[in-house]
């Protein structure tokens, strides 16, 4: 699930308002979702650039152990949060190439249309909120 930092820049889209008989994934449409991405992963780098910079501004070499391990533990959760949005970087590329391949906006797993709502609210969606909910259940059952 995303956080709050990470779907500010796709909750500030405007949803999608299709035309009378549009097409499923019309160009319009494609372009949407292409923005969306774009300004998601432009966000997430952003937060790439200032994480570095603020792990040279901050790194100091406290005398007192306490001190030092309380940076390092601060320095310790923001990579680890770093790399879930290295991640994701990695998963919205891939739903880039999936728009310009033509496949994206449906289920990988039953060949269905995810929708355009749900592909608003999480735009890397592979699957239709049937088959998500059918994985889920699956999963959770495996670690009982």
């Amino acid at each position: 699930m995303p956080t709050n930092k990470e779907t500010n820049s796709f909750n500030s889209f405007e949803p999608y308002q299709a035309e009378a008989n549009e097409e499923y994934m019309s160009d319009p449409q494609k372009d949407h979702f292409r923005a969306i991405l774009r300004a998601w992963k432009n966000e997430l780098m952003g937060e790439v650039d200032r994480t570095v910079s603020h792990m040279k501004d901050e790194a100091a070499n406290f005398p007192d152990p306490a001190d030092r391990a309380t940076q390092e533990e601060e320095f310790s959760l923001e990579l680890r949060t770093r790399d879930r949005e290295r991640k994701l970087i990695k998963k919205i590329d891939k739903t880039l190439e999936l728009i310009e391949n033509d496949d994206y906006g449906y289920c990988d797993t039953c060949g269905i249309e995810i929708g355009i709502r749900r592909l608003e609210a999480r735009p890397t969606a592979t699957q239709c909120i049937d088959c998500k909910t059918i994985d889920e259940i699956k999963e959770k059952t495996q670690r009982l």
